[in-house]
């Protein structure tokens, strides 16, 4: 598989809380796939994506993967985010302070 784009692997929610699960640690595929109402091959699909990212990393320990977060790619998206982040806090704080005019 093609390298995948971190914008492209976050973009599909299943992924994004697979994510999700393993801020906790390590996790085995067969556990993972527990977590969805979804066939095993199809949360198997979604983490070689995850893989190709470079969002997670696998381990085998005999029979069974483990699944790794690795979240330094997501460093690129928080940049990208970051003048979006600026421009909400500056719309709240104009609403917040319109609100305590109308209210004092």
């Amino acid at each position: 598989m093609a390298e995948v784009d971190v914008f492209a692997a976050l973009a599909n929610p299943v992924r994004r809380k697979l994510l999700e699960t393993l801020q906790s640690g390590p996790r085995a595929a067969g556990e993972l796939a527990g977590e969805f109402e979804l066939s095993r091959p199809a949360v198997s699909e979604h983490l070689a994506v995850l893989r190709s990212a470079r969002l997670v990393r696998e381990e085998p320990r005999g029979r069974h993967r483990y699944y790794h977060l690795e979240a330094s790619p997501l460093a690129e998206v928080g940049e990208w985010l970051h003048p979006f982040e600026r421009y909400w806090r500056a719309r709240m704080t104009a609403l917040r302070d319109l609100l305590d005019e109308e209210n004092p």
